[in-house]
């Protein structure tokens, strides 16, 4: 199956535990972090085209796509894809950079009230460092709401454990397979 199943929604909203979990049922599945892709080019374009995410650098778009589809290739099997994506250019163009090379794209958008999401980042103790920077874009989040419940299926975290929000995802995926 050359699947990605792109779980998208803002910090707290569960996308690492619940790719964690997605990865135990689905059989051959495995977590690609794109984010590891940002920390590579930061040691490159951090001084000469400093942004506040390197979501802004088009070459994080080129090679988040590019690194998605190798390893996809190499590994086989649906792989699992969590990362916020909050502009909708970049959606697009990571989405269509995906299919133009002949990867199906689910893109699942986790979803949870500001209250919760809140809760959550600063309860968090696993991710510790940058608590402030995920709490201060929950507002593009906000914002992003519109285009993101029109471009993915929303599944709600709210008081749905993550073994619940992967098993959702997975008949969900299997499916849109099946059929």
């Amino acid at each position: 199956m050359s699947t990605i199943l792109w779980l998208n929604g803002t910090f707290g909203a569960g996308k690492t535990t619940t790719s964690a979990e997605l990865a135990r049922l689905l059989p051959g599945a495995h977590v690609f972090d794109t984010e590891q892709v940002g920390f590579m080019l930061r040691h490159v374009l951090a001084e000469p085209a400093p942004v506040p995410d390197f979501q802004e650098w088009p070459p994080w778009r080129a090679l988040a796509v590019e690194s998605i589809a190798q390893v996809q290739g190499f590994l086989g099997g649906p792989l699992i894809v969590p990362q916020t994506v909050t502009v909708e250019a970049y959606w697009a163009e990571i989405r269509d950079g995906l299919t133009q090379r002949g990867l199906t794209v689910r893109h699942f958008v986790l979803h949870t009230d500001s209250a919760t999401l809140t809760r959550r980042i600063e309860e968090d103790t696993v991710e510790t460092t940058g608590r402030q920077w995920r709490l201060d874009h929950l507002g593009a989040y906000e914002a992003a709401l519109p285009w993101l419940h029109a471009a993915g299926t929303v599944v709600d975290t709210t008081d749905i454990p993550p073994r619940e929000v992967a098993l959702r995802i997975a008949a969900a995926t299997e499916a849109v397979t099946a059929g």
